[in-house]
């Protein structure tokens, strides 16, 4: 399966802005964060197509996965 990978901000550092990768059936998202060697505590927000999700669900064929750290502003 495919999905592509979006990373935001500080979680781009030494890494890529966007990225499209082969994952397993059943992967989840902490398996691609684990995968990339970002720190769990490091992802604040995540999203699956757009969608608030959680580090437990599940990757299909085709999902786009945005991370971000935490954002502040002002």
């Amino acid at each position: 399966m495919e999905v592509n990978v979006k990373l935001f901000a500080t979680l781009r550092d030494g890494r890529f802005k966007e990225e499209k990768t082969n994952i397993n059936e059943n992967t989840q998202v902490s398996d691609v964060i684990s995968k990339y060697n970002i720190p769990k505590e490091e992802v604040k927000i995540c999203l699956v197509n757009g969608r608030d999700a959680d580090l437990n669900q599940t990757l299909k064929n085709g999902d786009t996965l945005s991370l971000f750290p935490p954002v502040g502003g002002g």
